[in-house]
């Protein structure tokens, strides 16, 4: 089975492709030649993931799937949320927007903060969304240098390192995508057999 994701960044293709079961291909959308920044004009992360998907089911007549992802920091009232890629303006990159969460939770005691995947599969004009949440903690400064995003900055519940201190695999075990994953495989799995 092939599908086609609906994102053009590379770091979020492979950790999809770590997750999904065999016999499932996962063909970015650059891939198929599609250079177009997607639309993220939600309001919700619900919202940006089915736009995405019905975007480029549209520009390509095919099926395929999306996914939005938020980090939610409870002293930041629920920030960055939907804004999370552009947290520090629209052209911020990962660095910018983990500076200035840690600049607004410099003096915070209340550090719980999690982060939510939705993914949204798209075929013939209707779709499934699968959620993945995982909670955690902000830390006080960066530790690690892997993953991408807020990574280093974000401790699940149960692990004493950020993901940023994970390998892959690793991260999986705790991953917010990984357990979006995991449903919306499981709904494959079963809407094949």
């Amino acid at each position: 089975m092939k599908l086609i994701f609906a994102t053009g960044n590379l770091h979020k293709l492979k950790e999809v492709r770590s997750m999904l079961p065999r016999g499932v291909q996962v063909i970015g959308m650059r891939e198929m030649g599609f250079e177009e920044e997607l639309p993220e004009t939600q309001m919700t992360i619900e919202g940006n993931s089915l736009q995405k998907a019905e975007y480029l089911a549209r520009e390509l007549s095919c099926t395929c799937f999306a996914e939005d992802t938020g980090l939610e920091i409870e002293s930041l009232n629920g920030e960055p949320g939907v804004y999370s890629a552009r947290y520090a303006g629209e052209n911020a990159t990962f660095e910018d927007n983990v500076n200035k969460v840690l600049q607004e939770m410099a003096e915070a005691e209340n550090r719980k903060a999690r982060f939510k995947t939705v993914i949204t599969y798209y075929s013939e004009g209707k779709y499934v969304q699968f959620e993945g949440i995982t909670e955690g903690e902000i830390t006080k400064e960066k530790q690690g240098e892997e993953g991408f995003g807020y990574d280093p900055i974000f401790k699940p519940l149960g692990s004493a390192k950020t993901y940023a201190q994970m390998a892959l695999a690793e991260k999986n075990i705790y991953s917010h995508r990984k357990k979006s994953f995991e449903r919306f495989a499981n709904y494959l799995t079963k809407s094949t057999v």
